[in-house]
């Protein structure tokens, strides 16, 4: 999955696709094509999750599940998964570092890896963006109860729980309304030069 948001900080290198707010799909297929076939195939079983915003792209591969995981004990099998995972990590991590140079070169964001395994997902590296918003009295009264209550710590991470507890909630519409962005982009892209 793409996200409709591709966006790249830099204004002079012509190479790089300009998409600050808008993208299209010849971009986002460039970009997943790129890792699709950067990354080594051993890696991941299929293709790997690619998820695209302004500032990042998230790649999660999925690791072939580990012999000794199967039929054994819930804690042991979490166990063996949380080593699998961990040794991808550590075998990876010089190779990874070098392709996400080479993306964040090319087409302006940062990279992010993370696997799955299992059920187990685990995301090695993230960012963290601030994002500016207006609160009238009534939302910030909302994020205090949360930070009050123990919930979150600050404002800041409650808004991130209220906006993770939306996302979680509203997953069908979000994913509707990202394919109806798809195809806006779509007649964009097949219309006029502007």
């Amino acid at each position: 999955m793409v996200d409709v948001n591709i966006g790249s900080r830099s204004t002079g290198a012509r190479e790089r696709c300009n998409f600050d707010y808008m993208t299209t799909s010849e971009a986002a297929e460039e970009l997943r094509g790129w890792f699709s076939g950067r990354l080594p195939e051993v890696w991941f079983e299929g293709t790997p999750e690619i998820v695209v915003d302004r500032e990042e792209v998230s790649v999660v591969g999925r690791l072939p599940e580990p012999e000794a995981a199967r039929g054994v004990g819930e804690s042991e099998r979490a166990g063996v998964l949380a080593g699998h995972i961990q040794r991808f990590r550590e075998e990876t991590r010089d190779q990874r570092i070098a392709i996400a140079r080479e993306a964040e070169h090319k087409f302006g964001h940062k990279v992010s890896w993370g696997v799955e395994c299992g059920d187990r997902r685990e995301m090695f590296t993230t960012l963290s963006v601030p994002v500016m918003t207006r609160l009238r009295q009534p939302e910030r009264r909302v994020l205090d109860t949360l930070v009050e209550a123990g919930v979150a710590r600050s404002r800041s991470d409650a808004l991130a729980w209220c906006v993770r507890l939306v996302g979680k909630n509203t997953d069908e519409w979000l994913g509707r309304l990202r394919e109806a962005l798809e195809h806006v982009e779509r007649a964009r892209a097949a219309g006029p030069d502007a």
